[in-house]
């Protein structure tokens, strides 16, 4: 592969880094999938991983498994973009979350690498109720989270990727922090509502407090990293501080945002929220 031109996507396989593999493919760009099952294998728990993951790439698209708010994220977003200097990339795009300020830390840390950066601040992906944890409540008729009436923009993990390759394969994105949101804003019973209508099944919102969704979550056996992550975004971050709209997609690519009456009407004739087919995250 041509370092000038190879293309490292980590989380290759996830709800946005396939869809930015699937892009670049049909761009004709050379691209390396990174992901714990892939040729060769990324790890981040696993540092012996990230040298030939690296090996003769230009660029990289970085995400970070679980999330960036998580304890010890600064440190392997750290030692990753030292390696990745090292190695000799020269732009790395990194996904990052609204109102984490652990994540604006990571931020930092990629900002101040002495290569050619772009930030891509995501809200909530819609893609959560489809391709992730939220997809067997829907399923089920009945989403149970502790999200009230604090309004989301929820963003597209199609637009996302195309901001994504767009910062990786054009001018112009360079030193650029695009907060990406939808074009409205919605509280989680409206996205829920809105998959059911979309769907034409009956679905449920129930809310609950923070202390019976944990309690929960641990009854079900999720791993304690989980339990505490999911925990911080609903209690946290779903405080009201990411309850407006920005114009990161307008300015990336010119256009609007997907609607997530768009997502939600697509994504039903899909056959997911009907159990037809189930698309791996």
């Amino acid at each position: 592969m041509n370092s000038e031109n190879t293309i490292l996507v980590l989380g290759g396989t996830g709800k946005t880094g396939r869809r930015v593999v699937e892009r670049l493919k049909a761009r004709g760009v050379a691209v390396r999938v990174a992901s714990r099952s892939g040729t060769p294998p990324f790890d981040w728990e696993n540092r012996a991983t990230w040298v030939p993951a690296l090996r003769n790439v230009g660029s990289a698209y970085v995400t970070y498994q679980p999330d960036l708010a998580v304890p010890g994220a600064d440190d392997a977003i750290r030692s990753f973009t030292e390696l990745a200097v090292a190695s000799g990339v020269r732009h790395l795009v990194l996904v990052s979350g609204r109102g984490e300020e652990e994540a604006q830390r990571c931020e930092q840390i990629v900002q101040q690498a002495g290569v050619d950066w772009t930030i891509l601040r995501a809200s909530w992906f819609s893609q959560n109720f489809s391709e992730s944890y939220l997809l067997e409540p829907v399923l089920s008729g009945e989403v149970v989270l502790p999200a009230g009436d604090v309004p989301e923009p929820f963003i597209d993990a199609d637009d996302i990727a195309d901001v994504a390759v767009a910062a990786l394969t054009e001018e112009g994105h360079v030193g650029q922090l695009y907060e990406l949101t939808g074009p409205r804003m919605l509280t989680f019973a409206q996205a829920v509502a809105e998959i059911a209508r979309a769907s034409k099944r009956a679905i449920r919102y129930v809310q609950v407090s923070p202390e019976e969704y944990v309690a929960a979550l641990e009854e079900q056996g999720v791993p304690a990293e989980y339990v505490w992550l999911l925990n911080y975004l609903f209690a946290t971050v779903l405080d009201g501080r990411n309850a407006c709209l920005t114009d990161g997609v307008q300015r990336a690519l010119g256009r609007m945002p997907r609607d997530f009456t768009d997502y939600a009407r697509e994504t039903a004739a899909s056959g997911v929220w009907s159990g037809e087919r189930y698309i791996s995250s």
